[in-house]
């Protein structure tokens, strides 16, 4: 089913909708929240969270690209039972999506900060824009995604140390660019 169908049976409240997500993207849903999370069970809660997440916010939302509102949905949701479930006072640790990435910019900002301002991500977005689609693809699979670079290597039919050779380039140009654009890194 196309994916201008399946929003608009979320907007006349058809539960079918729900169906036809988890038959087009559960898979995707699956993995996405396997990257950041260890234990079945909190993948399986992650995933229902997912579904009654798209059910309250579409509407009002109308997503332009399904796919990538699912996959958003499903990742910040995947980060925030992660976050709760690895809490230090639980004596567990706190795993830092793209750490490499976020690394480089060490002026004494809060980082956190930072990564969500909008502006740091419409130049991010701006500089994947600017770059080849296999390149835009291997960056988002591991910062977005929270994809190994073995399991990226594997998707891509290449070697891992090529994937993180590619990484490492991306990541200078990213950093070369945003100083440019006048953020310290």
């Amino acid at each position: 089913m196309k994916d201008e169908k399946i929003i608009e049976m979320f907007f006349s409240r058809d539960e079918r909708a729900l169906e036809e997500v988890d038959k087009k993207y559960g898979d995707l849903i699956y993995y996405i929240a396997s990257n950041f999370l260890a234990l079945k069970e909190d993948r399986e809660e992650c995933v229902n969270d997912v579904y009654l997440a798209l059910w309250n916010s579409i509407p009002p939302t109308k997503p332009a690209s399904l796919s990538a509102y699912i996959s958003e949905v499903t990742r910040r949701l995947a980060m925030k039972k992660s976050r709760s479930s690895n809490a230090w006072k639980r004596g567990g640790e706190v795993k830092l999506v793209g750490e490499e990435l976020l690394s480089m910019l060490d002026d004494g900002t809060d980082l956190s900060e930072l990564y969500e301002s909008r502006r740091a991500g419409e130049l991010i977005s701006k500089f994947l824009l600017s770059r080849s689609e296999s390149e835009r693809r291997i960056f988002l699979m591991r910062y977005f995604f929270d994809m190994s670079p073995r399991d990226i290597a594997k998707q891509m039919h290449c070697g891992e140390s090529a994937i993180k050779m590619r990484l490492l380039r991306t990541r200078k140009k990213l950093a070369e660019y945003l100083k440019k654009e006048g953020i310290m890194v």
